[in-house]
């Protein structure tokens, strides 16, 4: 084990790690930070990702170890430290752009990456920066309708 520095969500917090711990199992089981969630493990379905410094990426397959000295934000980072929602957070919640919530947080922490990138994204940067994120329940078209909702906000 190793004793690792990591800044999530404007902190820095220490975890302890093995070499093959992932930056997710490091979220959840030590930071107690779980709106980040573990879908596949394999990077596919985009439940797990987190922004590390201001890219999209899925945290399963990041080695904790690596992001050390590097800005990661999760879910519960996203919105204002006064409690405000995140405008693509509020655009999901008024949008009902999810059911079971599962893939929601990941949808989100993409959806906010390209926002970030594209203040006002098209229709087919949307469709191509949410491909790496699987819905089961088929939230997709309310989900774009929420990125542009957020986008013009």
């Amino acid at each position: 084990m190793a004793q690792v520095s990591l800044k999530v969500n404007g902190e820095s917090r220490k975890v302890d790690v093995r070499p093959d711990t992932s930056l997710l199992d490091a979220l959840r089981e030590q930071l107690d930070l779980t709106g980040t969630k573990y879908g596949c493990g394999e990077g596919q379905c985009g439940a797990c990702t987190v922004h590390i410094d201001g890219t999209a990426v899925r945290s399963c397959v990041i080695k904790a170890a690596s992001v050390a000295g590097k800005e990661i934000l999760t879910i519960e980072g996203l919105a204002a430290k006064s409690g405000k929602l995140h405008p693509l957070q509020q655009a999901f919640l008024d949008g009902g752009a999810f059911q079971c919530g599962f893939c929601t947080s990941g949808m989100i922490m993409s959806g906010a990456a390209l926002l970030k990138r594209h203040q006002h994204p098209t229709d087919d940067q949307i469709l191509e920066a949410m491909q790496g994120n699987i819905c089961r329940c088929g939230m997709f078209l309310h989900v774009k309708d929420a990125i542009n909702k957020a986008a013009a906000a």
